[in-house]
């Protein structure tokens, strides 16, 4: 039993993860218009503390260029 918990808790804790991620990568896109495929592939690598970090930080962005700045100080 205590290994369909462990899975079942991982199931979920992925599913947060990419619920997260999708959320932020349309909201960079209606902030930003469109972002680029690599943009996309580093913010879906990012761990979860950090893409929430990401969703208050883009709210300052202004250019595609702040999304750049922001993923290399982030790595």
């Amino acid at each position: 039993m205590e290994i369909v918990t462990s899975w079942m808790e991982k199931g979920i804790e992925q599913g947060r993860q990419q619920g997260e991620t999708s959320l932020v990568i349309r909201q960079l896109k209606r902030r930003l218009g469109e972002i680029t495929a690599n943009q996309e592939s580093q913010i879906e690598n990012l761990p979860l503390d950090v893409v929430e970090s990401l969703a208050f930080a883009l709210l300052d962005f202004q250019t595609p260029t702040d999304l750049d700045n922001w993923l290399a100080a982030h790595p």
